[in-house]
């Protein structure tokens, strides 16, 4: 039997961090004596072995206690998966420091290869897996859904500059989308139940467009201007249902209406040459204002 110090210094993990294991149920000792001290035999090593390729995994400590309580957790096969993640992990790692290695030598490397998306399929194939239902319902089959993740696969380089440019990085993006399909059903519910209100909010957020547009010599930063905007953006965030969109997705949105080609184009068609301008200006100036506040 190991004390707690001991299995401590055997893995790596704070004494505290094992008490807290044990305080939330994801690692128990095997035994606790009168005096109240955690003693742990091998089979518990073990368990916390597993653990700890979970962890290494990015899992949640509340992931992890669900997928080890399941009566039908296999050791072997956990091991096996575990052995593929962490592989596919790893080979991603060394893709970033062969980039990073011709960068540093001042080679110029406008290639998204290097960024793996395969930790993100595996999110959508299990999600295909464990929700046949909910696929079919918003998919319409099964087939829709793998076509949808087909093309994700056929455009990995270009989703990995997009996922990059909004979230910030693969991983950050990966753990959104993960956070989004989790809650999925209930983004559903909430869209299905909140239809009406979504319509009118998005009638509503065209007309102050058009209010926003109505004058293109304006002041962008006239408190006119700018309670416009604030209206909007607390209408489009509204209409997020919580989905976390990116800590860059206004960033985004204001070089769309600055300097996209096609989105200048179209804004402008609609609402007059100088519009997409003024309208990035706009948002620009809110944004910059909003962090100087902060």
């Amino acid at each position: 039997m190991k004390t707690v110090k001991q299995l401590a210094e055997l893995s790596g993990v704070s004494v505290r961090t094992l008490q807290y294991y044990d305080e939330i149920g994801v690692f128990k000792p095997t035994k606790v004596t009168d005096s109240g001290y955690r003693l742990y035999d091998d089979e518990a090593v073990k368990v916390l072995q597993q653990i700890l390729f979970f962890k290494e995994l990015d899992f949640q400590l509340n992931e992890i206690k669900k997928i080890m309580a399941d009566p039908q957790f296999n050791k072997t096969s956990a091991f096996k998966k575990q052995k593929e993640l962490i592989t596919a992990k790893r080979d991603r790692l060394n893709r970033l420091l062969g980039l990073l290695e011709k960068l540093e030598k001042g080679e110029t490397c406008m290639s998204f290869q290097e960024f793996d998306m395969s930790e993100y399929i595996a999110a959508l194939e299990k999600f295909k897996d464990e929700n046949a239902e909910e696929v079919c319902k918003n998919w319409g089959s099964i087939d829709a859904f793998e076509k949808f993740v087909a093309d994700i696969k056929e455009k990995e380089s270009d989703v990995a500059q997009i996922a990059i440019k909004q979230y910030g990085s693969i991983e950050k993006y990966t753990e959104a989308m993960k956070d989004n399909l989790a809650h999925f059903s209930a983004t559903m519910e909430k869209m299905k139940q909140g239809k009406v209100k979504y319509e009118d909010t998005l009638e509503k957020s065209k007309a102050l467009t058009k209010e926003l547009v109505s004058d293109l010599s304006a002041d962008v930063t006239s408190p006119e201007i700018q309670s416009i905007i604030q209206q909007l953006v607390q209408m489009n965030e509204e209409m997020m249902l919580g989905i976390n969109m990116g800590e860059n997705f206004w960033n985004m949105t204001v070089e769309g209406y600055l300097h996209e080609g096609a989105l200048r184009s179209a804004t402008d068609r609609q609402y007059g040459a100088g519009a997409s301008i003024f309208i990035g200006r706009a948002y620009q100036h809110y944004f910059h204002n909003k962090i100087e506040t902060v």
